[in-house]
């Protein structure tokens, strides 16, 4: 799998939602792997944060980092903000200053197929837009001249749906778009279009997208957050925040922990 120029002697992992974007790096020389995180929202940041020693912050360019260790990894957290144009910026930012080998973004998600339930985690095969038309000759959520879907490595999918954990894993499709579904008619739309879509948010294709240009493998993490057009569709997203956060987030915990030096 071809590597971004200067990244021949490293290992990284991004992970980012959309939110959060992971980076696992190895120095050939010292033999120290480091993480880097990038979250579209504070809330879901400090969940992150938790999950590091030794934490400190650093600026760089347009965002701030949360840095600490992880698995034997360094951990960078960084907020990119919500939307697809702020996770392209963040993910494009942390390309350029950390030149990742593989992205993992993480954060929540709303529930469009009854398989995966509030509380449960996605992790994405595929990753597609709800939201792009490009006229005759593409496919709906494609963007012209790339895939119709981005697709996620294989080898990140298995190791997510393989998990030891006692919170569910679905591995399958997410779609993105820059608006908060909310009313059931905007979610039937969304499944008419994506029948098998597991989940709905607002930043995972625009890190694909990224990841795919810079030729980075790339997996996306969605926690359910709140199922749209469902009654106390809204009762159901604070509640999440307030109650269940922590333990869902474990699951990502655990695969970030679980991650090696190298994919090779």
């Amino acid at each position: 799998m071809a590597r971004p120029k200067g990244s021949k002697n490293k290992t990284r992992i991004v992970n980012a939602n959309v939110d959060y974007a992971a980076v696992v790096a190895e120095k050939t020389a010292e033999k120290e792997k480091s993480e880097s995180e990038v979250a579209a929202m504070a809330s879901e940041r400090e969940q992150f944060a938790r999950l590091v020693a030794g934490m400190r912050t650093e600026r760089h360019g347009l965002f701030e980092y949360t840095i600490g260790q992880l698995g034997g990894n360094t951990l960078y957290i960084m907020e990119c903000g919500i939307g697809k144009v702020n996770a392209a910026v963040g993910a494009s930012e942390l390309m350029a200053r950390m030149q990742p080998d593989v992205v993992v973004s993480t954060g929540v998600a709303g529930g469009i197929d009854a398989k995966a339930g509030v509380m449960e985690v996605v992790a994405a095969s595929e990753v597609v837009y709800h939201d792009v038309w490009c006229g005759m000759g593409n496919a709906y959520g494609q963007i012209q001249g790339l895939p119709p879907r981005f697709t996620c490595d294989e080898r990140l999918v298995h190791k997510a749906v393989s998990l030891p954990s006692s919170v569910p894993v679905h591995a399958g499709l997410i779609c993105t778009g820059d608006k908060f579904i909310t009313e059931r008619g905007e979610l039937d739309a969304i499944k008419a279009e994506f029948p098998e879509g597991l989940a709905v948010d607002m930043e995972s294709a625009a890190i694909a997208q990224v990841c795919h240009l810079y030729r980075v493998p790339f997996i996306s993490f969605r926690i359910i957050s709140d199922t749209p057009g469902a009654d106390a569709h809204w009762q159901q997203y604070e509640n999440f925040w307030e109650t269940m956060a922590d333990r869902s987030f474990g699951v990502v915990r655990t695969f970030l922990e679980s991650l090696p030096s190298s994919l090779s």
